[in-house]
């Protein structure tokens, strides 16, 4: 690489998964070339980002989220890249490195949004946990690649795995275990990104450990609050959930203003709505919350070995409670609504119902009675211990679109359903 921002610390591959070579290419651009190619990746269009894919086909999936995430990212580098007196020609952060860390973030998060993440993990408390974010890794370091029943990853690069690494706390040291661990048995990756300074040695609480990250997964985390947080509000004045008479009301109940001048914004955005320049409207918003970001220097204990923890970005107060505002406001009226509520619950409900079915006959039963599961997971369960059999299952249901856990929990429990077509 003729960028001397990234040294052979930065660039050095896992050593586990499939090999590389340098083909004319970075080993950033292998990493993002791999992450686009992907069926994991390609999943994502089947998954839901609010709306159940397949619902409408002008709704965000979490494959056009990420696309969109990868997008602003790439923005804000080239921004930080111009604007910093520091940055140049030879020495800047790589935009192929942030855009494979926005296009892969969510590429572990399972169906039916965050109710299926919530009820996975339920189901996994016992032998792990699961999370999203930790799913991510998983894929990418151990499932990326398939071999009839053997497994292998697509051998990332140090800084594109630390970027994925939104949270560093094992799930044995979670106090919570809802949410924001990695799981016990990817020790091995903390260790390897950071060699020679264990992160959980140098921090107090879940909290401190959490929010030590790279200047890239810095801007991957913004830009997915940028994205989210508009294009949620754009994906739900469409469907009908946000209305002028709904703004309004909430408005008048909420009790925090989180601007300082959230009434003239709302207000602002309620006209758009009348003449439908909203999407204009808010679409203005990603600019303005791109050159709201500023490259600082910081000092941890990591700023020596690597130039992505001497850096971080900063966001001016005014875009970060702007964001907020938008984000509660998508909450409030879209989120917390009876009728996404109970689309999730419904989808938590599938996935838990085609999880015991698949335990009952790999983990508790001797020796399966009937074959539930492709051949190479069916082959690849025999003889493993209890705990690696929910795990592969967990892998299995994880990675299904919502089409497929639906048609697959119709085969089992719908008698209506079953005709040759209903088969394929």
């Amino acid at each position: 690489m003729n960028n001397c921002y990234y040294t052979e610390f930065d660039t050095e591959w896992i050593g586990r998964g499939q090999s590389k070579n340098v083909k004319g290419r970075t080993p950033f651009e292998q990493d993002r070339d791999r992450i686009i190619y992907s069926p994991a990746f390609r999943r994502l269009q089947n998954k839901t980002q609010v709306f159940l894919s397949g619902e409408f086909d002008f709704y965000r999936t979490r494959l056009t989220h990420s696309m969109e995430v990868s997008q602003i990212g790439r923005s804000i580098v080239n921004h930080l890249n111009r604007s910093s007196d520091v940055l140049n020609s030879s020495f800047y952060i790589d935009q192929d490195l942030v855009e494979s860390i926005c296009l892969a973030h969510d590429i572990g998060h399972p169906s039916f949004g965050h109710a299926g993440e919530e009820v996975l993990n339920e189901l996994m408390l016992n032998s792990g946990g699961f999370e999203g974010n930790a799913q991510n890794l998983r894929i990418l370091v151990d499932l990326f690649y398939r071999n009839r029943t053997q497994w292998a990853g697509m051998n990332p690069t140090r800084a594109f795995l630390d970027g994925m690494l939104k949270y560093k706390t094992l799930f044995s040291n979670s106090e919570k275990k809802k949410n924001h661990f990695v799981y016990d048995f990817q020790r091995d990756i903390l260790d390897f990104v950071s060699p020679e300074v264990p992160f959980d040695s140098h921090f107090t609480s879940e909290r401190e450990l959490n929010s030590f990250k790279s200047i890239e997964c810095k801007i991957m985390d913004w830009a997915d609050d940028i994205a989210y947080s508009i294009h949620d509000i754009d994906d739900g004045i469409r469907a009908g959930f946000i209305t002028i008479k709904k703004i309004r009301n909430w408005i008048e109940e909420k009790e925090i203003d989180y601007t300082g001048d959230d009434h003239s914004f709302l207000g602002s955005l309620c006209d758009a709505i009348i003449d439908e320049s909203f999407s204009a409207f808010l679409a203005r918003l990603i600019g303005q919350f791109i050159h709201s970001t500023t490259l600082i220097k910081r000092r941890n204990l990591l700023s020596n070995k690597t130039n992505r923890y001497r850096f971080d970005i900063s966001v001016d107060n005014e875009s970060k409670n702007l964001c907020k505002l938008l984000k509660m406001l998508a909450v409030n009226l879209v989120f917390y609504t009876p009728q996404v509520h109970q689309l999730e619950y419904k989808g938590g409900e599938i996935l838990r119902k085609v999880f015991s079915v698949m335990e009952e006959e790999y983990v508790h039963s001797a020796k399966p009675s009937f074959r539930l599961l492709p051949a190479h997971y069916h082959h690849a369960l025999s003889g493993q211990d209890d705990h690696i059999k929910r795990r592969m299952l967990c892998d299995y249901l994880s990675g299904m679109t919502d089409g497929f856990v639906v048609r697959t929990y119709k085969r089992l429990f719908d008698p209506d359903f079953g005709s040759i077509n209903d088969l394929i």
